[in-house]
C-alpha cells in the first residue's frame, strides 16, 4: 500500500474515532440534562398546603409570582412560576 493511502486510512480512522468521541460526549450531555430535569422535578415537590395557597393566591392576584412567593417561606418566584406552568399547562 502506498504511503499516501496509509496516511489517508489513518486520518479516516482518527476521524471515525473523533466522531465516536463526539457521539459519546452527546450521550453524556443528554444524560446530564435528564439528571438535571429529574433534580428540578424533585425540587418542585410542594406540600398540599403550599399547593392550595398557590392556587388561591393565583386566583386572587394572577401571575404575580413574587407576591405569591412572599407568602410561602423558602420559595422563590421562579420556583412557583415553574410549578404553576408545569402543573397547569394546556395540552
Amino acid at each position: 500500500m502506498p504511503k499516501s493511502e496509509a496516511c489517508c486510512l489513518q486520518k479516516k480512522k482518527k476521524m471515525g474515532d473523533s466522531k465516536l468521541a463526539t457521539t459519546s460526549n452527546h450521550a453524556t450531555e443528554e444524560t446530564n440534562r435528564e439528571e438535571q430535569k429529574s433534580q428540578d422535578c424533585n425540587k418542585m415537590e410542594f406540600s398540599e398546603d403550599e399547593e392550595l395557597l398557590i392556587a388561591r393566591m393565583f386566583n386572587l392576584v394572577g401571575e404575580r409570582w413574587a407576591l405569591i412567593a412572599g407568602r410561602i417561606p423558602g420559595r422563590t418566584a421562579e420556583e412557583i412560576e415553574k410549578y404553576w406552568t408545569v402543573r397547569h399547562k394546556s395540552s
